[in-house]
């Protein structure tokens, strides 16, 4: 029981929820690249989401004082008592340090060197920058497009192929709206955590409206991707099908009430990004066998 316990709370802290997709878009780089998973794309998975991990654990040290003020957070382990701070910098640094050891092994520098970039991009800057900018979403974002660079380095590729680009450049800009539907969810909580946001700086309305600005600038990089990455035409017809379903679905939201469903349209546009790394990645698979 101690031990599932123990398992339990470190995956909390890690951010299971979040640390797997983000190892699964290393996995699209690599297979986009190589056309296989095998040994070699099962490893970087297992090296980038221990990275993930090591990268969200220490978040929770980090802000352990923020997440004690928001109804959304409050349960996290550290704010909660079920581990220490010290404990939590532990376990990150566990994480850390095994997901190093796995690429150091088996790829390339460049993937271990961007892999140590995202860490602190994401905990050197982008967290202290949340308790300054509003917008400190923007340069933040820059964490969600570089998992795919790393898959795709990983597996020997340039970092300025104008395929990984282009993905990369899909994760990116998808990050944003992603945020800004949070904020129109939990916007009171990051006001008692004393976060600064654009509801300080804006309407709900005028957020509403520039993420739905934001959502159209993601289907844009999402058509850029199918039309110049993926190959499979059945693929391709499925993505067009769900992207111009969302697409559709969005725009009908807003115009006829004036608003975004926002729940709605969170979980759709995250299905989107799934979606299409398994589609990206089914792609490359069959480019292979074709092959």
């Amino acid at each position: 029981m101690r031990v599932f316990t123990s398992l339990r709370i470190a995956s909390e802290l890690g951010k299971i929820s979040i640390s797997l997709p983000v190892a699964l878009s290393a996995l699209t780089g690599y297979a986009i690249l190589t056309g296989e998973v095998g040994w070699g794309g099962r490893l970087l998975f297992l090296g980038v989401l221990l990275m993930s991990c090591g990268s969200g654990a220490l978040n929770q040290f980090q802000e352990r004082d923020i997440d004690a003020l928001m109804e959304r957070t409050r349960n996290r382990p550290v704010p909660s008592g079920r581990i220490t701070p010290r404990g939590a910098l532990v376990v990150a640094g566990i994480f850390i340090l095994s997901g190093t050891f796995i690429l150091t092994m088996v790829f390339p520098v460049w993937a271990v060197l961007l892999s140590w970039v995202t860490i602190a991009w994401y905990n050197l800057m982008y967290t202290p920058l949340k308790r300054k900018s509003a917008f400190a979403v923007i340069p933040g974002a820059v964490t969600g497009a570089l998992p795919p660079m790393i898959g795709w380095v990983a597996a020997g590729g340039s970092p300025l192929n104008s395929a990984i680009v282009f993905v990369s450049i899909f994760f990116f800009i998808g990050q944003i709206p992603h945020f800004w539907l949070l904020l129109l969810l939990y916007g009171d909580e990051y006001d008692k955590a004393g976060l600064p946001s654009l509801k300080n700086l804006l309407n709900e309305n005028q957020i509403r409206r520039i993420t739905f600005a934001w959502i159209i600038a993601a289907m844009a990089s999402a058509f850029l991707v199918m039309f110049t990455v993926i190959q499979n035409r059945t693929f391709l017809f499925i993505l067009l099908f769900y992207s111009f379903y969302l697409l559709l679905s969005v725009t009908l939201s807003f115009y006829a009430e004036r608003e975004l469903r926002v729940r709605s349209v969170f979980l759709k546009l995250n299905f989107l990004y799934l979606f299409m790394m398994v589609l990206l990645i089914a792609d490359g698979l069959m480019r292979r066998g074709a092959g």
